[in-house]
């Protein structure tokens, strides 16, 4: 059973083991809302998300002789880091399955905690089931990333917390995969402060949480699309976990990867928080004005475990869509200057260059003339139609890319 008693037990039992992450306030978002918000920030946990919680309590809780066998798992990455984690704190043999195209930062920390990690299929369900089977082939114990109630009751420490820190905090704003991290807070705000709203927030690309919770069953799951959420891109919640979010969700929605990418970055640049796609739901929930705040606002962020590269390359891309960067093509004369005076005029205009791609034989571009592509940082839109009307004055046609 999930219980107020059990998750307090959990909470003292993980001391030393599972750290108080603290409550930053968020001035930007207070203000675009209307009510004071603040970031409960479990990137700044052990193993960067909140998954430890979970894995530690459902690890304490095995007889000696279950240990011995070993533990398995399938998951998308944050599950498999607090596993192995605990399974080296209890000194227990861990196998995890992950996806084959899974995150290559979460399946290095992963192997670097002594998890055996053996990579199969191409999304979490075929890691599940890979794992049962390994589980049902060895005898080792399979513990779930969330259909469990000792993984939801250590989530729901997380709960504990934010009533300790912010005693009038009155909604509380959680993403949602399969639901264990929303089931465990909410089973523990709710046993203490009844009146506490519960929001949680789904990628568009795996909905199914949100679905059911609309039509009040679980319904059938739409096959999961990509998403940048790749943390909470989890087929269905289970029976278990979806009774909690039917009993206690006051509201459940979705966002879409651009906002998702929007929240990272804004978390990134002005809070200097890292978040991966799944932990900034919550922020982009609010930015894009999905959700109604109607008092004192908590939102989880649930996760910054994010590849180097993944992080790299949706900056580049939010750039652009913040008019922080312009692309743009366009034709110069195919002689000694021609590309130099091009760019005396981005200088002129106080455009940063960034990249050139000097093309010679582009198809669009006259004999004589050579194609070029720059990437030029600037300040907002108003500055991309400075440089604009700067290059057309001078004879340069341009085409904006995307």
């Amino acid at each position: 059973m999930v219980t107020l008693e059990r998750i307090e037990e959990a909470r003292r039992a993980a001391q030393g083991i599972v750290q108080h992450t603290p409550l930053f306030p968020a001035r930007m978002l207070s203000e675009l809302a209307g009510v004071l918000v603040w970031l409960k920030v479990e990137s700044f946990q052990r193993t960067g998300s909140f998954k430890i919680r979970g894995a530690y309590e459902c690890l304490r809780r095995l007889p000696a002789e279950v240990r011995a066998r070993g533990v398995v798992t399938g998951s998308a990455g944050n599950h498999a880091q607090g596993l192995a984690l605990a399974a080296k704190t209890f000194g227990i043999p861990a196998t995890i399955f992950m996806p084959v195209f899974g995150s290559i930062a979460k399946m290095q920390v992963a192997k670097a905690y002594g998890a055996t990690v053996i990579l199969q299929g191409e999304g979490f369900a075929e890691a599940v089931e890979s794992a049962q089977r390994f589980a049902q082939e060895t005898g080792a114990t399979y513990v779930p990333a969330y259909d469990h109630d000792d993984i939801i009751c250590g989530q729901g420490t997380c709960g504990l917390e934010i009533l300790d820190d912010l005693p009038e905090v009155r909604q509380i704003i959680v993403p949602v995969g399969g639901g264990g991290l929303f089931a465990g807070i909410a089973a523990a705000v709710k046993a203490r402060s009844p009146t506490v709203s519960l929001i949680g927030v789904q990628s568009e690309g795996a909905d199914t949480a949100v679905r059911s919770w609309r039509e009040g069953r679980l319904v059938e799951p739409s096959p999961v699309r990509y998403t940048l959420a790749d943390g909470i891109a989890v087929k269905s919640p289970s029976e278990r976990t979806f009774e909690c979010i039917r009993r206690y969700a006051d509201e459940m929605v979705t966002v879409d990867d651009r906002s998702i990418a929007r929240a990272v970055l804004w978390l990134l640049e002005r809070k200097k928080i890292v978040a991966e796609g799944a932990g900034a739901a919550g922020v982009a929930a609010v930015q894009s004005a999905k959700v109604h705040l109607r008092g004192a606002t908590v939102i989880v962020v649930s996760g910054g475990n994010i590849d180097a590269k993944t992080l790299s390359d949706l900056i580049e891309r939010e750039m652009l869509h913040a008019n922080r960067y312009y692309h743009f093509f366009t034709a110069v004369p195919d002689r000694p200057g021609g590309l130099a005076a091009l760019l005396q005029l981005v200088a002129q205009a106080q455009g940063n260059v960034m990249s050139v791609n000097h093309n010679r034989i582009h198809p669009s571009i006259p004999h004589g003339w050579t194609g070029v592509e720059l990437l030029v940082e600037v300040r907002d839109a108003e500055h991309i139609a400075q440089i604009e009307a700067l290059l057309r004055q001078n004879g340069y046609e341009v085409r904006v890319l995307e």
